[in-house]
């Protein structure tokens, strides 16, 4: 598995990722939030037992954290997808300005249990969005564009306008509830602390606030406690280590803050009533019928075209 971290001091605003390979599962790490857009391939997001299949012409939304997805070329064209990165801070000015010169109407009324606590989501593009995304794809060719900041931001201000200025939808609702810079800092300090053993009171007084407070919050943002959240998250992540590494269970369980690996194993069973060993072979097992269906499926293709 893969892990890519993101950083604003480290990647621009906006970005085009091309992968001439299937590389499996990776994890990606965001510091900050991002829309994109999938120009060629298929895109997988997986959280915990749904995977998400996202193809040419989707946009889609990522908040900050952990994401676990994969990128698959199609038809010997490689997977491209365009993203763009923003803060509370740039997304604030920005909004700012297009309500001040064009009256902008920031309000938004959406809500569905589809989006309400997601961390991605996703809908295919409307028009004038698809419009966009190929402009800008054909921008990003151009070396001086990819160093002037002034474009970029420009960019940025009119993808937030083709956004913010269309019906409520479930990427808009994102996109707007991203103003709280108060709700950016505290998720940033949760998602930096998955993997670390840090007592919950400890990371109370990282937030600036006191136990109760921050229970309260946590419930508010993730809707379960926070032991509880942890514990997932840190299965999550161990379930897609078994699917796309080599490692042991013990080093799969010591790499996900586990204390120890009878501990591990007994978690991983109550929330997946089976043991890592056992989800492992099982998903070896499928992934091997999988490529028999398909080898025959391949043998059968060639006496179809003969008989036309």
């Amino acid at each position: 598995m893969k892990n890519f971290m993101d950083s604003s001091t480290q990647q621009p605003m906006i970005v085009k990722y091309t992968e001439t390979l299937h590389n499996g599962i990776q994890s990606q790490v965001l510091s900050r939030y991002a829309v994109g857009y999938i120009l060629q391939g298929t895109k997988y997001i997986y959280d915990g037992d749904q995977r998400q299949v996202l193809t040419r012409g989707t946009v889609f939304y990522l908040g900050i954290g952990h994401h676990y997805i994969e990128n698959c070329p199609d038809n010997n064209q490689p997977f491209e997808q365009i993203l763009f990165y923003y803060t509370p801070a740039d997304l604030q000015r920005i909004l700012m300005h297009l309500n001040i010169a064009y009256g902008l109407d920031i309000s938004n009324n959406h809500s569905c249990e589809k989006c309400r606590n997601a961390t991605h989501v996703a809908l295919p593009a409307w028009n004038s969005l698809r419009n966009f995304f190929a402009s800008t794809n054909d921008v990003l060719r151009d070396e001086e564009f990819r160093h002037d900041g002034a474009a970029e931001d420009i960019k940025m201000t009119e993808l937030i306008y083709l956004i913010a200025s269309h019906e409520d939808n479930c990427i808009k609702s994102k996109l707007v509830s991203n103003i709280d810079t108060a709700k950016k800092n505290f998720e940033q300090t949760i998602f930096a602390h998955i993997f670390k053993d840090i007592p919950i009171e400890e990371l109370a007084k990282l937030t600036n606030r006191s136990l109760t407070s921050f229970k309260k919050e946590f419930r508010r943002h993730f809707q379960i406690p926070p032991h509880k959240w942890f514990i997932r998250q840190r299965l999550m992540h161990s379930r897609l280590l078994l699917i796309s590494t080599s490692k042991s269970i013990s080093e799969i369980g010591n790499e996900c803050a586990f204390p120890n690996t009878s501990h591990f194993i007994k978690l991983f069973k109550k929330e997946y009533q089976m043991t890592p060993a056992t989800y492992r072979h099982r998903h070896l097992a499928s992934g091997q019928d999988a490529a028999a269906a398909e080898g025959k499926a391949a043998v059968a293709i060639p006496a179809v075209e003969q008989a036309i």
